[in-house]
């Protein structure tokens, strides 16, 4: 089975200015392992149309799926949509169902259905409209790039509708122990020589420091075969044992 891929482009100033924390990043990442669609890179971009532009070109080109968020909104600086457009070399313009759809809402809302609103509903030329349940202005797929919200509660609610578009691959497994205590200076080289043997598998290495007697190490193996991932759980656990450190199971 041919293993599709990601890539995440995460769009806006407030980002790169550390204003506004990203958690986009993990909830698609989050999404997509279970399907087997690993993400392989993530950019952040300013709120740039030619930075916007190379960024989608490049990205598009190299991996399965690209999904952008953030710069769909009604102000000023949300110029993603016509980046998208100009990326792809095709025009813009109000979708006429959309446009509908948003006058209906926000009449129901009783609220003015202003100018700064209605760009909310411009949509790239050929697009694909991705509903979203939470707050009505809609994302859209162009070819094999997604375009989402910003807001990470709109962006999470758009992946449902995304989803069913995906062609998956292998599911990859994981398994998490933590070893309270553990030292990755204990453990590198053994370690080493384990992700050496099982080159097919994914192994990580993530200390933590909350303080005393609350530190240590968690080891992180990924892999499609079940069979070959529990052998290696095997050998981590017994590295653990060996050093006096008894591990612990997190949940997947």
């Amino acid at each position: 089975m041919t293993q599709p891929t990601a890539a995440v482009l995460l769009i806006g100033d407030e980002l790169l200015s550390g204003r506004t924390r990203d958690i986009n990043l993990q909830q698609i990442a989050q999404y997509l392992e279970p399907i087997g669609i690993p993400v392989r890179e993530c950019r952040t971009v300013s709120d740039v149309q030619e930075e916007i532009v190379a960024a989608v070109n490049a990205l598009r080109a190299k991996y399965t799926y690209v999904f952008t968020t953030g710069g769909i909104g009604p102000t000023h600086d949300d110029i993603t949509a016509d980046a998208i457009a100009a990326a792809f070399n095709t025009g813009i313009s109000e979708h006429p169902e959309v446009i509908a759809d948003m006058a209906k809402r926000y009449e129901a809302m009783n609220t003015e259905f202003t100018p700064a609103r209605r760009r909310m509903a411009r949509i790239p030329h050929g697009a694909k409209i991705v509903q979203n349940p939470v707050s009505g202005a809609p994302g859209f797929q162009m070819e094999n790039v997604f375009t989402l919200a910003g807001v990470p509660q709109i962006a999470r609610a758009m992946l449902e509708d995304i989803g069913p578009r995906l062609e998956g691959g292998e599911r990859v497994h994981k398994v998490q122990l933590r070893g309270t205590g553990l030292r990755e200076g204990d453990i590198a080289e053994r370690l080493g020589a384990i992700a050496k043997t099982y080159p097919s598998v994914s192994i990580g290495s993530y200390p933590w420091y909350l303080g005393m007697g609350d530190n240590g190490v968690a080891l992180v193996a990924r892999a499609t075969d079940t069979g070959l991932l529990a052998t290696v759980q095997g050998e981590l656990e017994a590295l653990m044992r060996s050093l006096g450190v008894e591990p612990v199971l997190d949940p997947a």
